[in-house]
This record gives C-alpha cells, structure tokens and sequence, in this order.
C-alpha cells in the first residue's frame, strides 16, 4: 500500500492536498505533518512512499527537510509545493531530486506529476 506523506504548516492546505489525493489516487494511504520535526518522526516510524512538502514552514523549510528525507530514503519521489516558483528554489528542489508543483495545487499539475513518479513507485 502507498503511503504518501503530507507536510505543511496549513491544515487547510494539507486538506486540500489529501482531497486532491483521494480523487487521483483513492486506495493510498495519506500522513500528514505539520512540520519538518513532525515530518523526520512519521518518516521514522512509517513506510513512507512519497512526500509532498510545503516550502515556507516555520523551523526548516521544505528544501531543508527535502535534503533529510532524500538522505534517508534516496529512491522516493518528493515534491516541493509552493506559490514562490522563482527560478532558485525550482532549481534548488531540482538538485535534491524534487520535483516542484506551484500553489495553488490543481488536480491536473498532481496528477501529471503522480503519473510521471508511478513508474519508480517501490522500486527503491
């Protein structure tokens, strides 16, 4: 079963991300994390698939918290969320092997990026 771990400081956010999920993808398992310190302890204790990670969170950003789990897991397929796309942060989630989805989230811009990532999906 596909777990899929959720970090972002906004429950909304977060819910709106997990109803997108539900649509696309509604046999996988969705974790949620309000941080990146909430998000190392689910990830600690869960098998976790992939992640999808807000950018601006208070303690360590997205990118920070990209790098932790990509040293952890080198396999799993992470994206950056956010409505900051400057070409640096594109460029910097790239270099950690993240892709980088813009806010506000659409069903299309998931579901593209989800089909792109299903191939390496348990395969690491």
């Amino acid at each position: 079963m596909m777990k899929v771990l959720i970090v972002d400081d906004s429950r909304l956010a977060r819910m709106s991300i997990a109803r997108l999920l539900d649509t696309l993808r509604p046999t996988w398992t969705r974790l949620e994390a309000a941080n990146a310190v909430e998000a190392m302890a689910r990830q600690s204790n869960e098998d976790i698939g992939m992640a999808l990670l807000d950018f601006n969170m208070p303690g360590r950003d997205g990118l920070t918290l990209a790098a932790e789990l990509r040293a952890l897991s080198p396999d799993m397929p992470m994206a950056i969320i956010s409505a900051n796309a400057q070409d640096e942060i594109v460029a910097r989630a790239n270099a950690i092997g993240a892709g980088f989805l813009p806010k506000p989230l659409t069903q299309k811009a998931l579901a593209e990026y989800l089909d792109n990532v299903e191939p390496q999906l348990g395969k690491g």
